[in-house]
């Protein structure tokens, strides 16, 4: 069996913001009533945070949990305890309707760094990121890509698409973050 390693193994670049490929991550997409006690009490178990609200992540030691859609989570973990995140997440909700499923291979994650990263995400998210900031979450697009994008402080966001669009989505940051490549917005 052949490493695992991630859609740009390692690449960064650097401009006003630096963009990296974040390497290798755990990502469990969670379906179910979210509004269900089992739930909250399993994602508390699988990565120690409470559900978060619409629009939220929550990062904790264990990892973070984000809200996609009203019956859907994403947890993230480290890349080598998905598997078995998931297969506590099916003990913790046997009997339940729900969907548990390791999607870490079949996503990108990038890693923005820098005190420009709203101008960034500005140039290609037709989401309006007025009062975005640290803990808040959107699943939109960047450049007609399918993306989700958070921030973890005022200077670290992460954006996560599909590992298939993962090296367009990175030529697409890279080119955005040039800081030749100027925002103008018109009145």
């Amino acid at each position: 069996m052949s490493d695992a390693v991630s859609v740009l193994n390692g690449a960064s670049s650097e401009g006003p913001n630096k963009v990296s490929d974040a390497g290798l991550k755990g990502m469990i997409t969670l379906k179910g009533d979210l509004a269900a006690e089992p739930i909250a009490k399993a994602v508390k178990s699988a990565v120690g945070l409470a559900m978060p609200a619409p629009g939220e992540c929550k990062t904790g030691a264990k990892g973070a949990v984000a809200w996609m859609a009203k019956d859907e989570l994403m947890l993230f973990c480290d890349y080598e305890d998905a598997d078995n995140m998931v297969e506590k997440l099916e003990k913790a909700l046997k009997g339940q309707h729900f969907l548990a499923v390791n999607v870490s291979d079949a996503r990108a994650l990038f890693k923005i760094e820098g005190d420009h990263i709203l101008d960034l995400l500005a140039k290609g998210t037709p989401t309006s990121l007025h009062g975005f900031g640290p803990g808040q979450f959107r699943r939109s697009r960047i450049g007609q890509i399918a993306a989700a994008f958070w921030m973890v402080s005022d200077a670290e966001a992460y954006v996560v698409c599909f590992r298939s669009v993962g090296a367009h989505m990175f030529a697409w940051l890279e080119t955005a973050n040039d800081p030749e490549a100027v925002l103008h917005l018109h009145s």
